[in-house]
C-alpha cells in the first residue's frame, strides 16, 4: 500500500479524482471542477494541486514543495495530454496549458493566473499551422508573454501613472498603426509587440523570457502559490475574515481558446441575476475572445440571453435595430450553443442548490465549462435568492437563513437616494447599474489617494478607466465606484458586489485622464475634489450631492426576518439614547433597549449648561439646584423611550464618563463658556485643571460617579421613575431597568443600589403608588467578572460592557490601538480586531465565567450584553453558545444580529 501523502488530484471525462466536498483540499475551483467532470458537463482536462502543497511552500520553500510534487505533477500533465491529444512542449501541434489560483473560499481576481503557457517561437508557428490562423497564434502568444512577464517575472509600472508598461506599449503601436482596438493588429502587429514584449523584460529585469515550457510552467505554480500572500489577497482575507493558514490550491488545465474566430466567444454568465435576486439567467460574452478581456472591460461585451440583451440596451439608450445588429446575444447569435449552456446552468444550480457564477469558451461551435462557483451576489440578491428559493422548493428554511451573510445585510438598512433629490440633479453620465446602491463623494483617481482622503474623513469615490485587483484598498474604503469601461461582470463589478459597494460600470462617455487627475463628459471637466454621486441600481452618475432616505424594509427582507424571530433564541436589543434611536430600533424588531448611555443626553441645546453649572458647583446645594435643571430634560426623554418601546425592556445605565468630558478643554471654547455662564474664566480653567485625569478610562467615571455624588444618582432614578409611572398612566406596560456601571465590588454596588432603591420609595411615596422595576449591574470590569456570584446576589440582571471589558483585559486602549493593532494582524497575533469580534478565548472566558457565577447564585438572572459586539455575528454566535439572554447592538444591526442569533441556534 502506498502511504506517502497525495498532493495532485486529476479531473477529466476518463477519470476524476476529486469532487465538489473536497474544497478544503483542492479549493472551491478545483473540487467544483472535478464535480462538473463527474456531472457529465464538457470540462477541458486538468489536474489540481492540493491546498496542502501551498502551506508546505509557505512553511518549507521551493525546494522542498519541488521534490514533494514533482513526480506527481508529471503524471497530471501526462494524464492531460492522454485526455486531449496534444503534447505539452511538442513544437508542431502544443498542448498549451492554463494556470490558475482556487483557495476554499472564492477570492475573484485576488491571486495569479497565467494562460496559453506553453508558447514559445517554435511553438507558435506550430500553433499557426495547426490552426490555420496565424493572427491567432501571435495574439495567443502575446498575451502569454504580457501575463507571464507581469504575474511570474513581477516586471512592474515604474509609477502610478504608466499604470502598466505592456499597455503603452500596445496603444503607442495603435497609435502608430491608427487603429483604435486591439483585434485591429494584425499578425504582423502582434509578431512585433511580442517581440517589444521580450526586449522590455530584458531591459527591465536584466534576463530573458523563458522558452522552455517546463521552466514556465514551475515558474507559474510557483507564482501562484506566492500570490496567496501578496498585498491584494492579504488585504481581501482581512476584509472577508479567511485565514491565512488555508491557502490556495493551483489548478493546471489544459486549453480552450474563444479567440479562434467568429464561432468562437468567451463569457461569464450567472444562473440569477447577481445585483437584484432575480430568477434570470444572464451574462456577458465576447466573440473571438479570451476570458481576460470579458473582465477587461476593453471591448463592450454582449448579453448571454435576449431578455438581458433588450434591458442592456434599454439603459445603454440603444435602439433595439443596433442591438440586433451590433450587439445580438448569444441566445440569438448561437442558439444551440447558448441552449447547451441554459442546460448545464440548470444543472448546476439545481445540483448545488444555489446560485451559480460560471466562465465558459465556445472554441470553433464546441462549448467548454471552464468554472462553476456559488455567485457573488449583493446584500439584497442574496436575500432575494434565499427567499425564492426556500419558496420554490430546492432548499429548507434552516438553510435559507443560513444562506444570507448577517452582515451583508447592512447594504439594505442604509438611506438611498430620495427619488425627489434625483430628479432635480443633473445626469452627467450614465453607466450599467453593477452593484445597487446609492453613494456622494469626492472624486478620487487613484486607490492609495482614495486611502488617505478617507482616513482623513472625507467621503471619495473611486473613478477609474477599469480597476484592477491592486486597487483593492481604495475600493474598500471608497463609498462607490465608477469605471469607464467595463460590464456587469468586469473585476469592479464582481468585487463591488462582493463588497457591497455601490458601483456603476462601463460609463462610456466617462474619459479618465489619470495625468490631469480630471475626467471628462463631453465638453464637462470634472477634476479630483468635485462632487459626484452613484446610484447603482439604474446606473447613473449624477453630479454634486444628492439627498437620501431611509431605506423601506419589506416583502423578501420582512420573510427573512420572521424567519430568523421563529429560529433564534437571543433576543436582540438596540442601544439607543433617544426616542428617534429607539424608533429606528423597534422598526428594525430590536426586542427592547439594552443600553441608554444617559450622558448622551446631555449634549444638547441647554443641557449641556446645566451639566457644566452642576460641574462647576462649589458645594452639594448648588449641585442640586442645576441637577433640578436637568431633572424634568431627562425625564422627558426616557418617557419617549418608554412610549416607542410600548411594552418592551428599557435598560437605562446611570451617568458613566468622567466629567471632564463635558467641559471644554481649549482656551477658545472655555472662553465662550465663561462668556455663556457669566462666570469666571479662571474658574473653568482652575476646575478644568482639578478634573486631569492621566487615565480617564479608568478614573473618576461610572459608579465612582455616583458615589462620590450620590445626589446625580438621586436626579436620574427619579426620572427614570417618574418617568416609567406617566407612561403606564397611558397604558404602556413599562418594563424599567436601572444600571449601575463599572462596579468592581459588592460594596460599589450596594452603595448605588441603596440609593436608587431609597429614590424609588421617595417617588412611590409622593405619587401613592409603586411601580415594578430591576436593578443590575454592567459587567465591564475583569474583577467584576470574578466575584459575579457575589454582585449576583444583590443585582438582578448582569450586562457586559464588552468594549471596557476587552479594553481592560488585553491592556489595549481603544483610542490608541490603531497605532499597532494593524501589525498584529497582519502577523497573526490576533486574528481577529478584538474590539470588533470578542476574543473568545480571554474575554469571552470572563464572560462565560460571569454567566456561570451568575445563575449559580441567582438562577434566573437576566444576562446580555451591550458592546459593539452585540451586532457582530461571530460574536453573537459566541454569546449563543455560553447562554445569554440577548445581544443589544446598533439600531442599524438589530437585523444583522436578529439573523446571526437564527444562524447560532441552527448550528447549536
Amino acid at each position: 500500500m502506498n502511504s506517502s501523502p497525495k498532493y495532485v488530484y486529476v479531473f477529466g471525462s476518463q477519470r476524476t479524482e476529486g469532487a465538489a466536498d473536497m474544497k478544503n483540499l483542492l479549493g472551491g475551483k478545483g473540487a467544483n471542477l472535478a464535480e462538473m467532470c463527474r456531472l457529465g458537463i464538457t470540462v477541458p482536462a486538468g489536474f489540481t494541486i492540493s491546498t496542502e502543497a501551498c502551506t508546505a511552500f509557505t512553511e518549507r520553500g521551493r525546494a522542498a514543495v519541488l521534490q514533494m510534487i514533482q513526480a506527481e505533477v508529471l503524471q497530471g500533465v501526462a494524464f492531460v495530454e492522454a485526455e486531449m491529444g496534444k503534447s505539452f512542449g511538442n513544437a508542431s501541434d502544443p498542448l498549451l496549458l492554463s494556470v490558475r489560483s482556487g483557495a476554499r473560499a472564492s477570492m475573484p481576481g485576488m491571486m495569479d493566473t497565467i494562460l496559453n503557457l506553453g508558447l514559445n517561437d517554435e511553438a507558435v508557428q506550430g500553433l499557426a499551422q495547426k490552426s490555420n490562423n496565424e493572427r491567432f497564434a501571435w495574439d495567443s502568444y502575446r498575451r502569454f508573454v504580457q501575463m507571464y512577464g507581469d504575474v511570474v517575472m513581477g516586471l512592474k509600472p515604474l509609477s502610478k501613472e504608466e499604470h502598466d508598461p505592456f499597455e503603452i506599449i500596445i496603444e503607442t503601436l495603435k497609435e502608430k498603426r491608427g487603429v483604435k482596438l486591439d483585434t485591429e493588429l494584425d499578425a504582423a502587429d502582434l509578431k512585433e509587440l511580442v517581440q517589444r514584449f521580450k526586449a522590455l523584460i530584458r531591459a527591465r529585469l536584466g534576463c530573458d523570457f523563458p522558452t522552455d515550457p517546463w521552466e514556465q510552467l514551475w515558474g507559474a505554480v510557483w507564482a501562484v502559490f506566492e500570490s496567496w500572500n501578496n498585498e491584494r489577497a492579504c488585504v481581501y482575507r482581512e476584509l472577508n475574515d479567511i485565514p491565512a493558514s488555508w491557502g490556495t490550491a493551483v489548478n493546471v488545465q489544459a486549453m480552450v481558446f474563444g479567440n479562434l474566430g467568429n464561432s468562437s466567444a468567451t463569457g461569464v454568465a450567472f444562473s440569477r441575476d447577481a445585483g437584484t435576486g432575480e430568477d434570470l439567467f444572464n451574462g456577458e460574452f465576447l466573440v473571438n475572445a479570451q476570458g481576460e478581456d470579458v473582465v477587461a472591460g476593453i471591448r463592450t461585451p454582449q448579453q448571454v440571453s435576449l431578455v438581458g440583451s433588450r434591458r442592456w440596451a434599454e439603459l445603454a439608450l440603444i435602439s433595439e435595430a443596433e442591438r440586433a445588429s451590433q450587439y445580438p446575444s448569444l441566445e440569438e447569435l448561437m442558439p444551440p450553443i447558448y441552449q447547451q449552456l441554459l442546460k448545464f446552468e440548470t444543472l448546476l444550480e439545481n445540483h448545488f442548490r444555489d446560485m451559480q457564477d460560471i466562465e465558459f469558451t465556445i472554441q470553433e461551435g464546441k462549448l467548454w465549462m471552464l468554472q462553476t462557483r456559488n455567485g457573488k451576489r449583493t446584500g439584497a440578491a442574496m436575500v432575494r435568492i434565499a427567499m425564492e428559493m426556500l419558496k420554490q422548493g430546492m432548499i429548507d428554511e434552516k438553510t435559507a437563513l443560513q444562506r444570507v451573510a448577517p452582515d451583508r445585510l447592512n447594504e439594505l438598512l442604509h438611506p438611498i437616494f430620495d427619488p425627489k433629490a434625483i430628479k432635480a440633479a443633473t445626469l452627467i453620465a450614465r453607466g450599467l447599474p453593477a452593484s445597487p446602491g446609492a453613494a456622494t463623494g469626492q472624486i478620487v483617481f487613484f486607490a492609495d489617494e482614495a486611502e488617505t482622503w478617507a482616513k482623513a474623513g472625507k467621503a471619495v469615490i473611486l473613478v477609474r478607466q477599469e480597476t484592477s485587483p491592486e486597487d483593492l484598498r481604495g475600493m474598500s474604503v471608497a463609498k462607490g465606484i465608477l469605471t469607464a469601461r467595463g460590464g456587469m461582470t468586469s473585476h469592479a463589478a464582481v468585487v463591488a458586489r462582493g463588497m457591497g459597494k455601490c458601483c456603476v460600470s462601463g460609463a462610456g462617455a466617462v474619459h479618465v485622464d489619470l495625468k490631469a487627475h480630471a475626467m471628462t463628459v463631453g465638453d464637462m471637466v470634472y477634476n479630483e475634489g468635485d462632487w459626484i454621486s452613484l446610484n447603482g441600481s439604474t446606473g447613473e452618475v449624477l453630479e454634486g450631492k444628492v439627498a437620501t432616505k431611509d431605506a423601506e424594509l419589506s416583502g423578501d427582507f420582512g420573510d427573512l426576518m420572521a424567519l430568523a424571530d421563529k429560529y433564534k433564541r437571543l433576543e436582540v436589543r438596540a442601544n439607543a439614547d433617544s426616542p428617534a434611536d429607539a424608533l429606528v430600533a423597534h422598526n428594525f424588531g430590536a426586542h427592547g433597549i439594552g443600553l441608554c448611555r444617559t450622558e448622551h443626553m446631555f449634549f444638547e441645546g441647554e443641557r449641556i449648561l446645566a451639566v457644566r453649572e452642576m460641574i462647576l458647583a462649589d458645594n452639594e446645594a448648588e449641585r442640586r439646584k442645576a441637577l433640578a435643571k436637568l431633572l424634568p430634560m431627562q425625564r422627558d426623554d426616557f418617557e419617549g423611550l418608554f412610549r416607542e418601546m410600548h411594552d418592551l425592556p428599557v435598560t437605562i445605565r446611570l451617568l458613566d464618563p468622567p466629567l471632564h468630558e463635558f467641559l471644554p478643554q481649549d482656551d477658545a471654547n472655555q472662553r465662550v463658556m465663561a462668556a455663556e455662564m457669566h462666570v469666571p474664566l479662571g474658574k473653568i480653567k482652575m476646575r478644568v485643571e482639578e478634573l486631569h485625569e492621566f487615565n480617564p478610562m479608568m478614573g473618576h467615571r461610572g459608579c465612582r460617579l455616583g458615589i462620590s455624588y450620590p445626589e446625580i444618582t438621586e436626579m436620574q432614578t427619579r426620572a427614570v421613575i417618574e418617568a416609567a409611572l406617566n407612561v403606564r398612566a397611558l397604558g404602556v406596560h413599562v418594563k424599567a431597568e436601572i444600571m449601575v456601571p463599572l462596579v468592581g465590588t459588592v460594596r460599589e454596588f450596594n452603595a448605588q443600589a441603596e440609593v436608587i432603591r431609597r429614590t424609588a420609595a421617595t417617588v412611590f411615596a409622593e405619587r401613592g403608588e409603586t411601580l415594578d422595576y430591576m436593578l443590575g449591574t454592567m459587567i465591564e470590569t475583569p474583577r467584576a467578572a470574578l466575584i459575579a456570584d457575589s454582585i449576583g446576589k444583590q443585582a438582578e440582571f448582569f450586562s457586559f460592557g464588552t468594549n471596557d471589558l476587552t479594553q481592560m483585559t488585553l491592556g489595549f486602549s481603544r483610542d490608541d490601538a490603531g497605532k499597532f493593532l494593524p501589525d498584529y494582524l497582519k502577523r497573526g497575533i490576533y486574528e481577529h480586531d478584538p474590539f470588533r469580534s470578542i476574543d473568545q478565548k480571554g474575554v469571552g472566558l470572563l464572560v462565560q465565567m460571569a454567566v456561570e457565577k451568575g445563575r449559580s447564585v441567582r438562577p434566573g438572572i437576566e444576562v446580555g450584553v451591550c458592546g459593539e459586539h452585540g451586532g457582530d455575528p461571530a460574536s453573537v454566535a459566541f454569546f449563543h453558545r455560553v447562554g445569554l439572554d440577548y445581544v443589544s447592538c446598533s439600531p442599524y444591526r438589530v437585523p444583522i444580529a436578529r439573523l446571526a442569533a437564527a444562524q447560532a441556534a441552527i448550528a447549536g
